[in-house]
C-alpha cells in the first residue's frame, strides 16, 4: 500500500491538502469521495522500504489471539503485548506488533497503525478492521478474519502439497536421464565402435551424452540462466498479466485456475460487504486478491461500470477468467434483495469447487509426468537396442 500526497476540494468548496495511504490513485479518490471530498492532484511518497506481507498462518493467529483476548475484556495494547511476546513469534513480527502498540499508545486507531506497517497486513484485514472498529464488533471481526485466513493457509498447503509428487517425478526424470547417459551408454561404447553408422536414436542419444560429458557446466548455466530469465520476465507487468491470461485458458487447467481464482475473490468480497463496506470499495480491495494480473487488470473497467449504477453482476460478466456461477449467483442475490447472503453461499460454494479442481489438477499432473518419463526411458532404450541389432547383423554380415 503505497502513500499518496494529495490535494482536495470538499463540497463546500474548500481546498485541502494531505497525505494518506491507499492502493492506488483510485483507491484514493474513493477514500476521499467517502469524505465529501474530491481529488484535484496527488503524488506517491516515496517511504521506507515495504515489508514482506504476513503468512496467512500468521494473519490467522493474530485475528484468533486478538479476538480471544479482546472477547475476555484485556485491552487491545495489552492484547498485542501478549501476542508480540509469544514464544513462536519472529523477530520481524515482533517488530511490527511493537511498532503498533506504540502507535496505539500515542491514540492511532488499531487499523491505522496497521497500515502503517508498509504492507504486512493485507488491504482486506486493515478494512475489516476498520469496519469493525465503527460498529464496535472487533472480536467478530477478528474471529472472521481467522477463520478466512486458515482457509486460505489450508488452500496454499493444499496447492503446494500437490506439487511435491510432480516435482519428485522430475527429479526422478533427470536422474535417469543422467544414469543411462553416464553409466549405462558407456558399456556399450566397444561394440558400438564397430559399426559402420549408428541409428538416428542412437546418435542423438551419443550426442546429448558426450555434450553433458563435456560441456555439463554450461548446461547448468543454461538452466540457471533460463530460470533466471523467466523470473525477470514475470516481473515485468505487461508479460506477466498476458502470462497469466494463457494459463486461464490452457485446455483442462485453465478451467481449474478459473474456480481457482474465482474462489478467492467470491470469498475476499463476501467478507467485506458484510462488514458494511461499499460495494465499489469491496471491489477495489477483492481485486487484489484474485492472484491473476489479467482479472486484475479488467476491473478498470468493471469498477467505474458499477459505479455508474450498474449491477454488479452485470459487470462481473464483463470478467473473463471468472467463471459463470459467480454472476448468476449474485444476479439472483441481486433480484432478490439478499446480496449478503448470496455472496456468502457462493464463496461457501466456490472453495468447494477449489478443493475439487485442486485435486483434479494433482490426478491430471502425476500420469502426464508419468507419461514423460515414460517416453524419455523408451527413447533410451530404442536407441541402446537398436544399436545392438545393428551390430549383430553387421556381425553376422562379416561372417
Amino acid at each position: 500500500m503505497a502513500q499518496y500526497k494529495y490535494k482536495a476540494q470538499t463540497i463546500e468548496g474548500k481546498k485541502i491538502s494531505g497525505t494518506m495511504n491507499a492502493g492506488s490513485e483510485a483507491e484514493l479518490q474513493l477514500r476521499l469521495h467517502e469524505q465529501d471530498a474530491f481529488l484535484l492532484n496527488a503524488k506517491e511518497v516515496k517511504t521506507q522500504k515495504n515489508r514482506k506481507q504476513f503468512k496467512a498462518k500468521v494473519l490467522s493467529d493474530f485475528s484468533r489471539q486478538l479476538s480471544t483476548l479482546v472477547g475476555a475484556g484485556v485491552t487491545l495494547v495489552r492484547a498485542l503485548s501478549i501476542i508480540a511476546n509469544g514464544e513462536s513469534i519472529k523477530p520481524a513480527e515482533r517488530a511490527v506488533y511493537e511498532d503498533m502498540i506504540r502507535q496505539i499508545r500515542q491514540g492511532i486507531s488499531l487499523s491505522d497503525a496497521m497500515e502503517a506497517q508498509n504492507g504486512a497486513f493485507p488491504p482486506l484485514m486493515i478494512y475489516m478492521y476498520r469496519s469493525a472498529e465503527s460498529s464496535g464488533n472487533l472480536e467478530k471481526v477478528s474471529l472472521q478474519m481467522a477463520l478466512m485466513y486458515e482457509k486460505e493457509h489450508k488452500l496454499n498447503g493444499k496447492i503446494s502439497s500437490s506439487l511435491v509428487y510432480p516435482k519428485i517425478l522430475g527429479v526422478m526424470v533427470i536422474a535417469v536421464i543422467l544414469i543411462l547417459t553416464k553409466f549405462v551408454l558407456p558399456n556399450f561404447q566397444e561394440l558400438f565402435d564397430t559399426m559402420d553408422s549408428l541409428p538416428l536414436p542412437t546418435k542423438i542419444l551419443y550426442g546429448i551424452s558426450n555434450f553433458m560429458e563435456s560441456y555439463w557446466f554450461l548446461a547448468i548455466a543454461a538452466l540457471i540462466g533460463l530460470w533466471l530469465g523467466w523470473k525477470a520476465l514475470l516481473r515485468s507487468p505487461g508479460f506477466r498479466r498476458k502470462w497469466h491470461r494463457v494459463l486461464l485458458h490452457i485446455p483442462v487447467f485453465g478451467k481449474l485456475q478459473k474456480v481457482i481464482c474465482t474462489s478467492r475473490f467470491a470469498r475476499t468480497l463476501s467478507s467485506l460487504y458484510s462488514a458494511g463496506i461499499p460495494i465499489v470499495s469491496a471491489l477495489q480491495i477483492a481485486r487484489n486478491t484474485v492472484g491473476n494480473d489479467y482479472i486484475d487488470a479488467q476491473f478498470e473497467e468493471v469498477i467505474p461500470f458499477v459505479r455508474a449504477g450498474n449491477n454488479l453482476s452485470d459487470g462481473l460478466d464483463m470478467v473473463d477468467g471468472f467463471v459463470k456461477k459467480l454472476s448468476d449467483s449474485i444476479r439472483v442475490g441481486e433480484e432478490t434483495g439478499s446480496l449478503d447472503s448470496m455472496l456468502l453461499s457462493i464463496a461457501d460454494s466456490m472453495e468447494f469447487d477449489a478443493d475439487i479442481a485442486i485435486n483434479k489438477m494433482v490426478s491430471y499432473v502425476e500420469p502426464v509426468m508419468l507419461i514423460i518419463m515414460g517416453i524419455i526411458v523408451a527413447f533410451v532404450m530404442v536407441a541402446v537396442f537398436s544399436a545392438m541389432y545393428g551390430s549383430y547383423d553387421s556381425i553376422a554380415g562379416m561372417e
